[in-house]
């Protein structure tokens, strides 16, 4: 008899045995399921797992790259502890900076306002309101050096979650480098820059998918020679799974986008390893751990062979999927806040395990407002704690071997690769999103999981079950009221003091470049250097583009 013989006996004589057992002691569920609604097997062997090892598992560093994208991974050293801020204005957020830099946080995080992410002056009519809310508001470059004052720019990585404006934003964070002395070759960090995650999960666009995809690949084009050590966009799944998509479809529908990016890419004239190698994604951790993990796992190997077999890159760089990693904010309970250090820490140590490359972890306190200092230093305290006193850093992709975490993420590949042929079946990201399958998809998820919290069918902590009589809660920060008006007093006082004519000129010249075919990169930084602002900038842009209004609306 075989070994397979063996195990496939050994495996019938059990479960007869576990069906007695079950007959006197019945199990807690009639079915299992995993957070993505996932059916769980009552075990898991050998039988579970499928193909050679080697073109499936692998070593770590080494294509699949199932097993991480570095060889010793974090032995050589930790992820970067990047905690997403910014709040009111730049000097407020400086501050902030400057508190976590000092808590032991390795990288910036950059959270903007919503004028600031879709293109807007805090004196626009449309800001009222919602400047300095939600993220910090940036107007000029004056605000960029005031955010950055005091933090050197060679010697820290940023990201910055902005998207329509991205090249505005990233011109700005150049040229406040220049004025510190820092070339650009120096800088090191990430800009989201992912514009269709924003038609289907997000919504904060400026520009129709055409001119928005030639912003991007003229970001590629730049950067991969003025800013070479820069990723030049952070393709997100996270905002896909906030909107209530399963892992599976995160994996998908995020890199169907990815492969959607480097399509417009090559076709601008770009080799594809030439820019891929800055890729990055940015990937949503939830509370089921082994099917995170799995999940991880799972997205470097489809993008892998998709780099390699469809758009035939050459190089190892090009074929790693590297991602930031976001502990899931849609899980957060504005009941009983303190259980969300539980969920985060079980969210983080799942990015963990899964081989992120770099962590923020969100605040208790989050689902109720912007963190105070103690809920980021918490946060914060959560990832080091992990990395240093947990062991799991100590080796390359522990769970690996595990038959349950083996066959989760051969079934996360099998469910992202059947998506990715529906979506090649359309036409490709771009369409599906334009027909509306992607937001519908999405959104029969969201509704599903909402369903069965609201049966009680999926327990939440503190939400459904085990609740508690709570007063209002106390100690949450408050933005200062009046950082609008301070915000356009500031503005005011720019453009009295720079020189509108060179402003003016600098805003005609990027006009007549969009109406054309040239790399748009150049004519935004000299305009961003004469202190036109942003939303001058996005204006410009909106008088040759237009602007998107969706076709499809649920």
């Amino acid at each position: 008899m075989s070994d397979k013989e063996s195990l496939e006996k050994a495996l019938r004589d059990w479960n007869a045995k576990a069906e007695k057992s079950l007959a006197k002691y019945p199990e807690r569920k009639a079915a299992f399921v995993t957070g993505s609604d996932a059916p769980i097997g009552r075990l898991y062997t050998p039988l579970d797992t499928a193909g050679d090892y080697m073109d499936k598992v692998g070593l770590p560093g080494e294509f699949p790259y199932t097993r991480g994208v570095q060889q010793t991974m974090y032995r050589g050293r930790f992820w970067t502890m990047r905690q997403y801020a910014g709040f009111g204005n730049a000097e407020e957020s400086n501050a902030r900076y400057k508190y976590l830099l000092a808590q032991g946080q390795t990288g910036l995080s950059i959270a903007f306002d919503l004028p600031t992410q879709i293109g807007y002056d805090s004196d626009h009519p449309l800001a009222a309101g919602e400047v300095g809310k939600v993220g910090v508001a940036i107007d000029s470059m004056a605000d960029m050096e005031v955010l950055f004052d005091g933090i050197p720019l060679d010697k820290v990585s940023t990201s910055m979650t902005i998207n329509a404006p991205a090249a505005v934003l990233l011109a700005m964070y150049i040229a406040v480098a220049e004025k510190q002395g820092v070339s650009a070759d120096k800088l090191e960090g990430t800009i989201q820059n992912d514009i269709l995650k924003e038609y289907v999960a997000r919504g904060t666009y400026i520009y129709p998918p055409s001119p928005s995809m030639r912003l991007i690949t003229d970001i590629f084009a730049y950067c991969s020679k003025q800013v070479p050590n820069w990723n030049t966009i952070s393709i997100s799944g996270y905002h896909i799974r906030e909107a209530g998509a399963t892992a599976i479809q995160e994996v998908a529908f995020t890199l169907a986008d990815g492969i959607a990016y480097v399509e417009a890419a090559v076709k601008a004239g770009l080799d594809v390893d030439d820019f891929a190698p800055r890729l990055s994604f940015f990937f949503n951790a939830h509370n089921d751990l082994f099917e995170e993990v799995a999940k991880f796992r799972a997205a470097r190997r489809v993008w892998a062979h998709i780099m390699k077999e469809r758009f035939g890159a050459k190089n190892p760089k090009s074929l790693m999927l590297r991602f930031h990693t976001q502990t899931g904010g849609s899980t957060l309970t504005a009941q009983q806040p303190e259980n969300n250090v539980v969920r985060v820490t079980i969210q983080a140590l799942a990015a963990v395990l899964g081989g992120t490359q770099s962590l923020h972890t969100n605040s208790r306190d989050e689902a109720l407002a912007l963190p105070t200092e103690d809920s980021v230093r918490i946060a914060l305290r959560s990832q080091q704690i992990l990395a240093y006193e947990s062991g799991v850093a100590e080796t390359p992709d522990p769970l690996a071997g595990s038959y349950y975490v083996e066959s989760l993420t051969d079934s996360i590949e099998a469910g992202a690769l059947a998506y990715l042929k529906r979506i090649d079946d359309l036409g490709g990201a771009v369409k599906a999103i334009e027909q509306g399958f992607v937001q519908q998809e999405i959104q029969d998820s969201a509704y599903a999981w909402q369903m069965t919290v609201e049966k009680n069918e999926r327990v939440v902590v503190g939400l459904n079950k085990f609740q508690v009589k709570e007063g209002p809660p106390k100690g949450l920060l408050r933005v200062d009221p009046i950082v609008g008006e301070k915000q356009c007093a500031k503005l005011t006082a720019i453009k009295a003091k720079r020189d509108n004519a060179a402003v003016a000129a600098a805003l005609e010249t990027l006009k007549k470049a969009a109406m054309g075919t040239d790399n748009l990169m150049p004519p935004i930084l000299a305009a961003v250097r004469t202190y036109a602002t942003l939303g001058e900038i996005c204006d410009v842009l909106r008088g040759v583009f237009g602007e998107y209004r969706p076709s499809v609306m649920f």
